[in-house]
This record gives structure tokens, C-alpha cells and sequence, in this order.
């Protein structure tokens, strides 16, 4: 889809009337070069196993030596790896490749940095479903790189009842509340039943009806400490809302088992890689 996006116009109501590198092709002729792959900055290397895939839809005929593996954290200058074969071929997948491999990168790089944030602590870091969509697996995967893990991939893997399910089925509270994930746990028989709450109150029914995982939103750190002592033996406990590096040292030792955040994916920036031709 990129390639075709970048030589054909795929996407764009208005098509072009030529197809094509043009530059390249009035450029350049049938000669042969070599590439490197080079870090700009400090970064953790992700999406070097696409690079071939990238260039065989170009056309084939292009080589690609890694220097280092995804997950590697690399200082600026490094080289990541070696392009060889038709100047053509690299000069038209230059683009696509680096824009690959610059996204993912970013989101491996400020996920790193969140997992740091935790320091030693046994609480896992996860990612949300908030992707660019048709992106997710390939942003899911640059997460992993980057040492936290993956949540849901989708809808279809777990029963998630958050806020607004709740409130359209009118069990916000008490009973109701219960009741409603009584009748999930019994209509999703295998899957993995989660709660979200917004108040301490409502912590008890989820935990009554059975929960296997109750996620505290956006709960004050006060609350999130008698919540998750409240729940201890009884479910796997989750914080969100709000995540970020500052404030992840401060949750690292509350006992909580997992914090989600969907800045990992959609507050990363692109990580700046260079192509130079040798």
C-alpha cells in the first residue's frame, strides 16, 4: 500500500497521469550502490525485519545486512545496516523504509523510557488499542521492542466494560453493576472479564460478581492505594488515565499488577534516521 501510495498515487481522488519514480528514472541509470542505515540520534533500533519485505516490493534484487537487532539501544552515528543493489530499487524504497523505520523506532524509544520510569518494580507496563489505524500490529510489535507489553489486540480477545458500557446498560452502580458482569462472565465463556471503575464505590460489586481484572481510572493516588489493598487476592488490578513518565515512579510501589497508557503509541515521535549512500 505505501509503494503504490508513493509511485501511483493510491489514495488521492485525483489520479496522476504518469506513474512512477521520476526523478530516479531521469536520473539515474542501471548502476549498483550501497546504503547505510545510520541513527541520527540515540534511539532503541526497531523495524529492521521489514527492510527486506520493503525491498522486495520495489522489485527485488537489494540486499540487506543488519548491523544491530530491534530492541538494541543504540548511540547517535550508529550504523544499522547495509543496503545493496540496484540504485534504483534503494533510491525508490528510501522513503517508505525510513518512514518504517523512523515510527516504530519512536514508539520503541519512548516506551523504553516509560519502562524505566518503573524502575524494579514487578508492575507491568501496557499498551491500549489506540493505534493508527491499520497500524496496530506494527505499533503493538515496536511497543514489545521497547520492553512494556501488550494489551488487548482487539476487540474480540477479552470483554473490557468500561464507562460507557456501563452507562448504556444502565449498571453503573451497586447490584445493576454486578449483575452485568455476572451475565458477561457468563455470554463470553473463556474470555478474560474486565471491569473499569471511576469511584471506590463501585470496586466492591465488580469484585463480588468475580472480575478477573479491575482497572482504577484515573483514581487519585490516595484511592489507588486503599483500592488496590481492597482488592489484594481477590483480582489482578490495573491503573489508567493520566500515565506518564513523571508519574509512573510514584506508581511503581502501590501494588497494582499492570498500568496501561495509550501514550506509548499516540505521544512517540518519529526517531530521526538517515539513509547515506556510500
Amino acid at each position: 500500500m505505501a509503494r503504490a501510495e508513493d509511485l501511483a498515487g493510491e489514495g488521492f481522488v485525483a489520479k496522476p497521469s504518469r506513474r512512477g519514480d521520476a526523478t530516479t528514472r531521469a536520473v539515474v541509470g542501471r548502476e549498483h550502490g550501497q546504503a547505510e542505515l545510520r541513527a541520527r540520534r540515540e534511539m532503541v533500533a526497531c523495524g529492521l525485519p521489514l527492510v527486506p519485505l520493503v525491498l522486495e516490493a520495489y522489485g527485488g534484487g537489494a540486499r540487506f545486512r543488519p548491523r544491530v537487532r530491534d530492541g538494541a539501544e543504540v548511540a547517535a552515528d550508529t550504523v544499522l545496516g547495509t543496503l545493496l543493489g540496484p540504485a534504483r530499487v534503494l533510491l525508490q524504497a528510501e522513503r517508505v523504509l525510513l518512514n518504517f523505520l523512523q515510527r516504530l523506532s519512536g514508539i520503541a524509544t519512548y516506551t523504553r523510557a516509560h519502562v524505566r520510569a518503573l524502575g524494579d518494580s514487578p508492575t507491568r507496563l501496557l499498551d491500549t488499542r489506540k493505534t493508527t489505524p491499520g497500524y496496530r500490529a506494527l505499533e503493538k510489535y515496536a511497543v514489545a521492542t521497547g520492553g512494556a507489553w501488550n494489551h488487548r489486540l482487539g476487540l474480540f480477545d477479552r470483554v473490557l466494560i468500561k464507562d460507557n458500557h456501563l452507562a448504556a446498560s444502565g449498571a453503573t452502580r451497586g447490584d445493576r453493576l454486578a449483575h452485568a458482569v455476572r451475565v458477561a462472565r457468563h455470554r463470553a465463556p473463556g474470555l478474560r472479564v474486565e471491569v473499569e471503575i471511576d469511584a471506590l464505590e463501585q470496586l466492591e460489586p465488580v469484585l463480588e460478581a468475580g472480575a478477573d481484572v479491575v482497572m482504577f481510572d484515573n483514581f487519585s493516588l490516595p484511592d489507588l492505594r486503599v483500592a488496590v489493598a481492597r482488592a489484594a487476592g481477590r483480582t489482578r488490578t490495573e491503573a489508567s488515565g493520566g500515565i506518564t513518565v513523571q508519574t509512573l515512579p510514584a506508581l511503581a510501589h502501590v501494588g497494582l499488577d499492570f498500568i496501561s497508557t495509550g501514550a506509548l503509541v499516540h505521544q512517540s515521535t518519529w526517531i530521526d534516521i538517515g539513509l547515506d549512500w556510500v
